[in-house]
């Protein structure tokens, strides 16, 4: 009979799959930009009085990458 890992590992190697799968999915893309988006307006708010740009670039930037991917989609379903 084969042994399996220990509870341990599993549950460690279970808790990371849980994890990649809720925050990766399907569209690691997203998962990308949105890490990107993050760190854009992390810069902008400590590099001086840049927290109105921030404000201004954040929804900017996350409806371009949803119609981004949207785009994406749609031309890998062949519509």
């Amino acid at each position: 009979m084969k042994r399996q890992g220990s509870l341990v590992v599993r549950v460690v190697k279970g808790f990371g799959m849980f994890w990649w799968d809720f925050l990766v999915g399907d569209t690691p893309e997203i998962f990308v930009a949105v890490l990107a988006i993050i760190g854009i307006i992390a810069l902008l708010s400590v590099s001086g009085h840049f927290n109105v740009a921030a404000a201004i670039v954040l929804p900017v930037l996350g409806v371009s990458t949803l119609g981004a991917s949207l785009w994406r989609a749609k031309r890998a379903a062949g519509k």
